[in-house]
C-alpha cells in the first residue's frame, strides 16, 4: 500500500510560512508579497451562496447612509398624531412578494 505523503508537506511548509510572516509583521516588516506566500493553492476560490449574498447586499444597504430625513420626520410626525394607518393587505402582499422573489 503507497500512501501519498504531499499534503503533510503542503501543511508543513503552510505553517513555517505563517511563522515567517507572523515574525515580520511583529518586527514591522509588513511586506504584501508574504502574504501570497501563505497560499499553497494559485487557484483558491470562493463562491458564496445567494443567502450569503443578499445578506451581504443587505448589510451593505443598511450600513449606507441613504435615510431619507424628510419622511422620517414626516412619518414619526403621523404616527405620534394618530394619523398613520397601516393597509395590512398591502404589507402582507408585499411580504409575499419578497418571499417569493427571494425563493427564485
Amino acid at each position: 500500500m503507497k500512501v501519498n505523503n504531499t499534503g503533510a508537506k503542503s501543511v508543513a511548509t503552510a505553517q513555517v510560512q505563517a511563522k515567517e510572516l507572523e515574525k515580520n509583521l511583529k518586527s514591522g516588516t509588513k511586506n504584501v508579497d508574504d502574504f501570497d506566500k501563505l497560499s499553497t493553492h494559485d487557484s483558491t476560490k470562493i463562491k458564496m451562496s445567494p443567502e450569503a449574498q443578499a445578506f451581504q447586499k443587505a448589510k451593505a444597504i443598511a450600513s449606507s447612509d441613504s435615510i431619507d430625513e424628510a419622511k422620517v420626520a414626516r412619518l414619526q410626525k403621523l404616527i405620534d398624531e394618530g394619523k398613520y394607518k397601516v393597509d395590512s393587505a398591502a404589507v402582507a402582499n408585499r411580504l409575499i412578494d419578497d418571499h417569493l422573489e427571494i425563493g427564485e
